[in-house]
């Protein structure tokens, strides 16, 4: 999508929280603005999309830097989906492992969104593990 912003900043307390209640995660996680934050300051890794001063999009990364990485909290709006905004989110994202030679990507899948991860070059794991992952620099 044209003129949006992406950064590597940590995003505005209030302006997370709300783009993160949009997921329906917290109604388990039951997390407050500070722990989001928290939560935040301790990834490896963020991006963040913006649309003027609007957080529409967000994904990040924890990692050890060298092995393994996870993505974790990969989320656009529901108004700004379908318009390629979670896919440069992932793609940045993945350079920054392949720019630290990390041979190992993780990630979280909410429910349905299987199909959106696998056109991005992720597999399903077998059944009896968790997750998605690609292997870089094998």
């Amino acid at each position: 999508m044209e003129g949006l912003i992406y950064t590597t900043e940590i995003p505005d307390k209030v302006l997370f929280y709300s783009l993160f209640e949009t997921t329906g995660w917290n109604d388990q996680y039951q997390l407050n603005a500070d722990e989001l934050m928290i939560a935040l300051k301790n990834s490896w890794y963020m991006i963040s999309a913006y649309d003027g001063d609007r957080l529409v999009g967000f994904g990040r990364m924890i990692c050890d830097g060298v092995v393994h990485a996870l993505i974790l909290d990969l989320i656009v709006l529901p108004d700004y989906r379908n318009q390629g905004i979670g896919g440069q989110i992932l793609d940045k994202l993945v350079k920054k492992c392949r720019q630290h030679q990390i041979r190992d990507i993780q990630l979280f899948c909410a429910k349905g969104y299987t199909g959106f991860y696998e056109n991005l070059g992720f597999k399903k794991r077998p059944d009896e593990a968790p997750g998605m992952e690609i292997k870089l620099f094998l």
